[in-house]
């Protein structure tokens, strides 16, 4: 069945239309390993290098945020001498997502699969799902149990519940928490691939590029490929929001955001601009409303889609202070363990609140400036560079928006209204299961 403009699976649970649903198939209920089955899941993998080359030919990239070749980091591991260790991370640490918490809720059987055919395609049965929510954790815990005896699954998996926190999600953050240390990041190299849980090589990949696995399984790499681009094929899961609140989608790549907020109902026209892959590829103008949603064509426009994470900003927003905002939360939020993001964090976030306030001069815009340049790079996980994305692009996008709040004379931000913290968080209640 195709689904139409507007269909709503389930309160805001959305697929886009004209496309057959991949992920979001059945709202908010949650599909256990019969039903999965029946969908055409855990079927057995005969061959998994062929498997391996269908993961290449399909050209499935991950979803948790940078973007990386899921066949690349399957090999890496799979060539590594001795056991590894396969980990999938569902740990949601950006506050303005909420796809990894709904497929661990929801679809739990479609992220084990996943992780069941990579760790065959590495060779290993050691498995661990990483996560945060637990209403998450008592879903998996469950799936687990209805596979106990299974033959066909065959794998151990352990699950490792952390607090939540923005940086717990960074791949070395995971690795350290499940040896018992703390969920922050830790200096690279050496990286997960090379000695991770246990000393071990081991796979990290986010739960939804996990789900794509399993999908890629089921629909072979020609049937993945009908929809998308060629160098972002498939779906993915969005996370839109407004000032008044949030949808998960699942879109096709490909489509426009002005085509995917006009089949939502939202006027394009009303949008002065966008906060994308949650906060870390920064703030962009209306510019992004015609651009193919393409993680290489985003990449050459100087943002990013990250996570999936889109929040609009409305006529009524100020991207100076929804920037003031999101750099507050990385200075309050950051892993205080390298001096440059500590420090740095603080400093811009500094400047951002004093220009949203209007009490700003060109001397400190001349210092944000410089450290939105030179401080990227210098932490240990990607929080420092989240926040020299954030400074760059709202001096890049916005250029007419700072020079009214040098004059002090920003209509939007005189009410003294601005974002609440976290900035744009998504609230997902226990009970919404």
């Amino acid at each position: 069945m195709t689904l139409s403009i507007g269909t709503r699976l389930n309160r805001n649970v959305l697929v886009y239309k004209g496309i057959q649903p991949r992920i979001l198939v059945d709202g908010n209920n949650y599909e256990d390993a019969s039903l999965y089955r029946s969908r055409g899941g855990y079927r057995e993998l005969d061959d998994e290098v062929a498997f391996l080359n269908d993961v290449s030919a399909s050209g499935l990239r991950g979803r948790g945020g940078a973007a990386f070749p899921v066949a690349v980091k399957l090999a890496s591991v799979r060539t590594a001498a001795g056991d590894s260790v396969v980990v999938a991370n569902g740990e949601e640490g950006e506050p303005t997502s909420v796809k990894d918490r709904w497929l661990l809720r929801h679809r739990p059987h479609l992220v084990l699969d996943g992780l069941r055919l990579a760790a065959q395609v590495v060779g290993t049965m050691t498995a661990v799902v990483y996560l945060s929510d637990s209403p998450a954790r008592d879903r998996v815990e469950k799936a687990l149990e209805e596979l106990r005896g299974d033959a066909s699954f065959g794998l151990q998996v352990t699950v490792v519940q952390v607090e939540p926190s923005y940086v717990a999600g960074e791949e070395t953050a995971a690795v350290q928490a499940i040896n018992g240390g703390p969920a922050l990041p830790t200096d690279k190299p050496p990286r997960p691939f090379e000695e991770g849980v246990a000393g071990l090589p081991t796979l990290v990949n986010n739960v939804e590029t996990l789900a794509n696995l399993a999908l890629l399984h089921q629909l072979g790499p020609e049937g993945y490929r009908r929809v998308g681009t060629d160098n972002s094929p498939g779906t993915f899961l969005m996370t839109l929001s407004t000032a008044a609140g949030a949808s998960l989608c699942e879109v096709p790549f490909g489509v426009t955001l002005r085509e995917v907020l006009s089949w939502s109902g939202i006027d394009p026209d009303g949008v002065r601009g966008f906060l994308m892959g949650g906060y870390f590829a920064g703030v962009i103008g209306p510019r992004a409303l015609d651009l193919s949603l393409d993680y290489d064509v985003y990449a050459s426009a100087g943002t990013g889609l990250g996570c999936g994470a889109v929040i609009i900003l409305d006529e009524e927003t100020c991207a100076v202070a929804t920037s003031a905002a999101v750099m507050t939360y990385f200075g309050r939020e950051n892993a205080a363990q390298c001096g440059s993001c500590f420090n740095g964090t603080s400093a811009m976030a500094n400047v951002l609140e004093s220009l949203r306030d209007s009490a700003a001069d060109l001397a400190e815009l001349d210092r944000l400036k410089r450290w939105s340049t030179f401080l990227r790079g210098r932490g240990a996980c990607g929080t420092l560079d989240g926040a020299t994305n954030v400074a760059a692009s709202l001096l890049r996008e916005f250029p007419d928006s700072v020079e009214v709040h040098l004059r002090g004379a920003c209509p939007s931000c005189e009410t003294g209204k601005f974002p609440s913290y976290p900035p744009y968080g998504v609230s997902y209640a226990a009970d919404d299961v």
